[in-house]
């Protein structure tokens, strides 16, 4: 047996069932207690990004318990005609869904693992507190499952990823096991002056780097399994240079019939997720009118700016209110990574032309 598949063997073996705990961490004196008798649980339904789930943009009452479940699937996908890869998703999706709760929220997460899969997975969430980000209480071979409940403190945007330790923490995240959570102010989002931002749709963006080994030809190797591919994969990882960096699970996914749609007028929250690397989002032909670099909402917006940067291991958020129709382009202005290597998408804004803000005065024509 091979030295890589005995470590992950030997990971499962020390992920086999454990006592049952009654709160906290191994090892530690539990001090404060949830006080959540009473509130009241609210099932969030999650659904595929870019789509975002149903949520209120101003909270309603009291602090929720919001329940959500989510179901590991690893299985083969193909990033472009004939390039095939194993990615580890949360509930299917590359990246994993977007969930939206309220500060002073409780999320409690039921993590599957279904027994057909072959690796151990675990999730850690930066909007978190303690415990790895809930990693070190989310640990799960295949056939397991486990429920993490936690408060959402902080407002803003966050990301989460598997995190099972060592290289396999950074080979999880490659492969696709990352999402992002949204924890909006109680009183909503607002402007450096207090003054309510609503938007009329919102989407989640998560963009992905790959790095699929090559075969002494140079063509993209394909595996039989999961864990077929681990020697190879970080080999590749080694050289930080990615060979795909797409905006979801595979390159073009948001583009043509993929595209995002919006109308004039309409005010779109996008919320923009890069777990491994630094990001660079621009929207050709539009701005941000409010942004959320860091995904700070309890810190004012920047205003009306170009391009931003989405660090490594972070997610940002911001608004745009469409005001002439068409295909906008929203990409990483890296030009490299979003032309070459995939980091773009398409946002169809449908309604009227409006030539005050821009016409082609002369077409083009022979110069006299």
């Amino acid at each position: 047996m091979q030295k890589p598949f005995r470590k992950i063997l030997l990971l499962c073996a020390l992920l086999l069932p454990a006592p049952l705990l009654a709160a906290g961490l191994p090892g530690y004196q539990v001090g404060n207690k949830a006080d959540i008798a009473g509130l009241k649980r609210v099932k969030q339904v999650l659904v595929a990004p870019p789509l975002v789930p149903k949520h209120d943009q101003v909270a309603k009452g009291k602090p929720k318990i919001v329940e959500v479940e989510m179901v590991i699937e690893e299985k083969e996908i193909e990033v472009e005609p004939g390039v095939f890869m194993w990615v580890y998703a949360y509930n299917g999706s590359v990246p994993g869904p977007l969930i939206v709760v309220h500060e002073g929220d409780y999320v409690e997460l039921t993590l599957i693992n279904p027994k057909t899969n072959k690796l151990p997975h675990n999730i850690d969430f930066h909007a978190s507190t303690g415990a790895l980000g809930g990693g070190e209480l989310t640990n799960i071979a295949p056939g397991q499952q486990v429920k993490l409940r936690f408060k959402a403190t902080k407002p803003g945007t966050f990301i989460y990823h598997c995190a099972p330790g060592g290289a396999m923490t950074p080979w999880h995240v490659v492969h696709g096991m990352n999402g992002a959570i949204m924890v909006l102010p109680r009183d909503g989002l607002k402007d450096g002056k207090g003054k309510p931002i609503r938007y009329d749709r919102a989407y989640y963006v998560g963009e992905q780097d790959y790095y699929l080994p090559k075969d002494a030809s140079g063509k993209y190797k394909r595996y039989a399994n999961p864990l077929a591919s681990l020697q190879d994969d970080l080999e590749a990882m080694k050289t930080l240079i990615p060979t795909h960096v797409v905006f979801g699970a595979t390159k073009g996914e948001l583009t043509g019939d993929g595209a995002m749609r919006a109308k004039v007028g309409e005010t779109v929250l996008i919320v923009h997720s890069q777990a491994n690397r630094q990001s660079y989002p621009h929207l050709i032909g539009g701005h941000g009118d409010y942004v959320w670099e860091r995904g700070n909402f309890n810190d004012p917006p920047v205003t009306g700016i170009e391009s931003w940067v989405i660090a490594a291991g972070s997610a940002g958020a911001f608004t745009y209110k469409f005001r002439q129709p068409g295909t906008y382009v929203y990409l990483s202005h890296n030009l490299i990574e979003a032309v070459l290597l995939g980091a773009i998408s398409h946002i169809k804004v449908d309604g009227k032309w409006d030539a005050a803000l821009m016409d082609q005065t002369m077409p083009p024509s022979p110069i006299q």
